[in-house]
């Protein structure tokens, strides 16, 4: 997996779908989209503030998946190479709504939107995203 795409909106991961993505009927399991797009998260993530483990230790915050919404277009089978997105679509006190989307070449295969709320790295209560943070996304949302 490797990241292409830059530090602004538009970033995406390239993933290849192996055997054990896949169900019985040879086509990438639908619970299996949202790993790929939480590696693509996690990637965005790792592109502006070294990652997930780094926002943890320098801003004592994490990231939980509140709500999801998937839709499926078309399958993605075995061995695809699938470009999946991740780009915020808003911004609020304490919360992110990701656009994310998995592409086989110029066709859409799932398209999702993905709510994560900003937590305490030790009590895991919710609180608002520190400045650091939202001044970055302040900046990816105005390009």
């Amino acid at each position: 997996m490797s990241t292409a795409g830059a530090l602004l909106a538009g970033f995406a991961i390239e993933v290849r779908v192996y055997y054990g993505d896949t169900d019985a009927a040879g086509v990438v399991y639908y619970a299996n989209y949202l790993r790929f797009m939480e590696r693509a998260r996690n990637e965005w993530l790792r592109a502006r503030f070294g990652g997930p483990h780094e926002l943890a230790l320098k801003m004592g915050v994490l990231f939980a998946v509140r709500s999801v919404a998937l839709e499926f277009r078309a399958p993605a089978r075995l061995d695809d190479v699938l470009h999946v997105t991740a780009d915020p679509l808003s911004i609020r006190g304490a919360s992110l709504t990701f656009q994310q989307d998995c592409w086989r070449q110029a066709e859409r295969v799932c398209t999702g939107k993905i709510d994560v709320v900003c937590v305490d790295s030790e009590t895991f209560a919710p609180r608002r995203l520190p400045r650091e943070l939202m001044q970055v996304l302040a900046e990816v949302s105005a390009s």
